[in-house]
């Protein structure tokens, strides 16, 4: 497997079978020069998730890709004119030969005054690789390779640090992390603190990292 972090919550995976484009949000950048994608996922509705400038381009220049998003983020793209499949909690899809498993089904909170909206988490290949969007869920399959979020509103490094030991992947990626001045902090705790057999493998920004 192959990824490419462009920052924030965009991920580009290459599978083997499949190009595929998770959260292309307006904290990430060089995703937009991607070509021959199969599928562009989207986790939740935020902006750092959903970029709606880019978005009509990058679907333009890779018409084979499927957009798939959560119900909140349905009237987005239907307000931008895009074509796209909404998923809940518990579908499966096959995207490029690629198995998709959605998982999750809320945002972590952020107060008690703010509302929870929808979010979906992406299994795939059934956990080769796992985007969480913005949650904590921990699904029931083994998980090889996390995306691990790093820095938000609604999270402090202990529970990132607890959140990466309860799914004990194989190796954790940190991403979300745009927020924050000085993300090495975190990445020294995920390190120091990680379980037995995870290992921490920070991807800077458009660097191609081969994890298996």
């Amino acid at each position: 497997m192959r990824v490419v972090h462009f920052g924030h919550a965009c991920v580009l995976l290459e599978t083997g079978n499949a190009r595929i484009l998770l959260d292309p949000g307006a904290f990430s950048e060089g995703f937009e020069g991607e070509r021959e994608l199969d599928a562009v996922l989207i986790t939740h509705q935020h902006f750092d998730h959903i970029d709606s400038e880019k978005l009509p381009k990058l679907l333009e220049a890779n018409p084979g890709a499927k957009l798939v998003v959560d119900r909140g983020t349905e009237e987005t793209v239907r307000k931008l004119g895009l074509e796209y499949q909404v998923v809940n909690p518990g579908d499966a899809l096959e995207i490029g030969g690629a198995a998709i498993n959605v998982v999750g089904g809320q945002h972590a909170v952020i107060h008690a005054d703010i509302p929870v909206i929808p979010n979906v988490g992406y299994l795939v290949d059934h956990g080769a690789f796992y985007h969480p969007g913005d949650s904590f869920f921990v699904p029931e399959q083994q998980v090889d390779v996390l995306g691990l979020p790093t820095g938000a509103p609604w999270l402090k490094a202990g529970e990132a640090v607890d959140y990466l030991r309860a799914v004990a992947p194989r190796v954790a990626v940190p991403i979300h992390e745009a927020v924050l001045a000085n993300p090495a902090m975190h990445y020294g705790l995920f390190t120091n603190l990680a379980p037995e057999g995870t290992e921490v493998r920070v991807a800077a920004r458009g660097e191609d990292v081969k994890l298996r």
